[in-house]
């Protein structure tokens, strides 16, 4: 119950954080505009009728799992060679939660433009970050029972290549809001799929690759000598990424597939 209780209070500081973040991130890029707008000036006023043009994104992400576990997962028992980290004649897994936690990214815009309202854009990018799955195990020794906590850290850099449909709503002076949709291909270089068992250590793989099927919102202001962007993105993987290894780690889980969040910054 205490633990419970403390777990809901990270999860209502770390999403403060980000509401905070982002809403200071608006706050400020209103208040520069607004400076602007005071004596309506239309900056770059020629900008979107350029048929490419390029810039760079910096961004703060999060990395989150959706985990889906097979019916009955609790009722298995999981033996001595299944687990040899843990001091257990067997085991059981009692519950399955995953942690996320906050990384960063950075990556280049390539932006085509279609016509007065649509762009065709490319971001390559490369994102760091680390999520955490975390174990209640019930443990069986010599008649005495326990549960325990087991924690799996799975770090990540991702050279995603995303393709993305904008849809650029009306200019307001120098203010314009869009909305896009796409899908990226994501090749983790710190995949673990290639870990072995080393010191009776289970490591939990992933696949190194994934599809993921994004949608996200911003604005871009036009400054004086650029535009400036603030973007809110969700990407939701399609494919299970988990290595199954037949142990307690793995086998329990029916389907494990990755989000991301990406507040980012883009400079045009």
């Amino acid at each position: 119950m205490v633990q419970s209780i403390v777990r809901r209070k990270k999860i209502f500081v770390r999403y403060s954080i980000i509401k905070t973040f982002i809403i200071a991130a608006i706050l400020i890029a209103i208040v520069t505009d607004s400076q602007a707008q005071r004596v309506r000036v239309r900056n770059l006023n020629n900008y979107d009728l350029s048929p490419y043009h390029f810039g760079f994104i910096l961004g703060m992400n999060q990395m989150l799992f959706s985990v889906n576990t097979k019916p009955g997962f609790q009722d298995v028992s999981y033996y001595a060679l299944q687990t040899p980290d843990l001091y257990a004649d067997s085991s059981r897994l009692y519950s399955l939660e995953h942690k996320p936690s906050f990384g960063f990214t950075i990556g280049i815009v390539s932006n085509l433009r279609i016509n007065e309202n649509f762009d065709l854009r490319f971001v390559p990018s490369l994102s760091f970050g680390e999520r955490d799955l975390k174990y209640s195990i019930l443990t069986h020794f010599e008649g005495e029972q326990d549960l325990i906590s087991v924690s799996k850290k799975l770090q990540s850099t991702f050279v995603e290549f995303p393709l993305h449909l904008k849809y650029k709503g009306s200019r307001l002076n120098n203010v314009r809001p869009y909305w896009l949709i796409g899908a990226k291909y994501s090749l983790d270089l710190a995949s673990d799929s290639k870990k072995k068992e080393e010191n009776n250590t289970i490591y939990v793989a992933l696949k190194r690759s994934d599809i993921y099927a994004e949608m996200g919102a911003g604005l871009d202001f036009y400054t004086t000598f650029f535009k400036f962007g603030i973007e809110l993105k969700m990407s939701y993987g399609l494919n299970d990424i988990l290595k199954r290894e037949g142990n307690i780690y793995t086998l329990p889980v029916d389907k494990l597939n990755s989000k991301l969040f990406l507040l980012s910054f883009t400079f045009e």
